[in-house]
């Protein structure tokens, strides 16, 4: 089991780049939000900066975090515009590559696996790939629907599988084998653990205590989600069930499933297991519906079509996410700053709004970047003569060590990043 990052402990997880371990500083994470069929086009604005950020009624939640915040509109992927809707303006999204027709699959290696290729060596698991819903194997207007299901690519042919339970995700994290086990992670590990807490620093000790307290938490609600039997997959514990089948790989309470798969997330980067997770909140061309906020009458795909007040509830709903792992990150120390310091956090659509505008995509970067990015500004190049989104890639590659001449479209990183 990874620990969290120590002062009194000069190693992070098993390993750590040349960087971290030769200066005891936390390591830098990248973490991807994805939510599908874009947003209220009147509600996803921001304006001002810092303190005195605007933000649309999309945004308020983040209203906490603008500090940590770029709002970047007017990036967008050419190749997105050359194919159909929906499948070819997801498939390319971290990648900007060219997608193949007919129903083949082709795209690029996406932006989180380039990552996951250099700094992956140094962690249990080189990337944490995560979805609330299942991948569609159809075929829409002439595109294979596995571009609209999948944003990270392991290979141009190969889209990286999603983990879709919270439970086997949490088990990549902890334990060898994704098969149920007869004794609790901490149970395990618990004699060993006292024994440390011995040998470090009483801030380390407070900070072991409420790691130790997080994981036990996770467990916990993951084990009572199965005995509620309200997550797909987790142990049934009902005869028969006690409400209609929702359509296939459709959690039942999207709620909960999205707030478990997020503190996977926060339990991978803070124990240093992972240090890229993607989470793709939804597929572009949604089933997904949301009963929680009173909207159940159509599925997320239709509500994108129009700019109602239930299509800005949903909307607001999956920023929420975002918020909350910003919220779960700048509440965990790590050395003179916080998780979400050291971690760049990219919220991203497949359009800008659900009439299938992809001539600009909808953007927020948010996190420290390791302490060397300031936020709370506002970046704007519709009138950019080059306003490729893989611009963005390369200063966010550059900021790993990973210098490009090129990725995608783009040879020129963004200054501003």
């Amino acid at each position: 089991m990874a620990l969290p990052w120590m002062e009194s402990i000069r190693t992070l997880g098993a390993s750590a780049s040349t960087s971290a371990s030769t200066t005891g500083q936390a390591p830098l994470r990248f973490g991807v939000l994805f939510a599908g069929n874009g947003f209220h086009s009147r509600e996803w604005k921001a304006e001002g900066t810092g303190e005195n950020m605007q933000l649309g009624r999309v945004l308020e939640s983040l209203i906490p975090h603008r500090n940590h915040m770029h709002f970047i509109r007017g990036l967008y992927n050419a190749q997105a515009l050359k194919g159909n809707i929906h499948s070819s303006q997801t498939g390319n999204l971290l990648s900007g590559a060219p997608l193949a027709s007919g129903g083949d699959i082709r795209s690029g290696t996406s932006v989180d696996q380039m990552i996951a290729r250099h700094v992956g060596k140094y962690t249990k698991i080189p990337s944490l790939v995560l979805g609330c819903e299942k991948s569609n194997p159809s075929v829409h207007k002439n595109y294979s629907m596995l571009y609209s299901s999948h944003i990270s690519w392991t290979s141009p042919t190969s889209p990286t599988p999603l983990e879709l339970y919270p439970a086997l995700a949490f088990d990549r994290l902890f334990k060898d084998t994704t098969a149920k086990g007869d004794q609790s992670v901490l149970d395990a590990i618990w004699e060993e653990a006292k024994g440390l807490r011995r040998q470090i620093s009483t801030l380390d000790q407070q900070k072991l205590d409420e790691y130790l307290h997080s994981v036990r938490e996770v467990e916990g609600r993951i084990e009572n989600a199965g005995f509620r039997g309200t997550l797909q997959g987790w142990r049934p514990t009902l005869e028969k069930p006690d409400r209609p089948r929702p359509p296939e790989g459709i959690p039942q309470d999207i709620d909960e499933h999205m707030r478990l798969m997020c503190d996977v997330m926060v339990l991978g980067f803070q124990t240093d297991t992972t240090r890229v997770c993607t989470l793709k909140l939804n597929n572009d061309h949604s089933s997904l519906r949301f009963p929680h906020l009173g909207v159940d009458y159509m599925i997320h795909h239709l509500l994108s079509h129009s700019d109602t007040e239930d299509w800005l509830k949903v909307n607001q709903f999956f920023v929420s996410q975002l918020a909350y792992l910003c919220d779960r990150m700048a509440a965990i120390q790590e050395g003179e700053g916080t998780l979400l310091d050291h971690t760049l956090l990219l919220f991203c659509s497949s359009m800008l709004t659900g009439n299938h505008d992809a001539s600009q995509l909808p953007v927020v970067l948010i996190g420290g970047g390791g302490g060397s990015l300031k936020g709370g500004q506002v970046h704007d190049y519709r009138s950019a003569t080059e306003r490729q989104m893989c611009r963005l890639y390369l200063s966010i590659l550059n900021r790993f060590d990973i210098h490009l001449g090129q990725f995608g479209d783009a040879t020129t990183p963004l200054e501003a990043i």
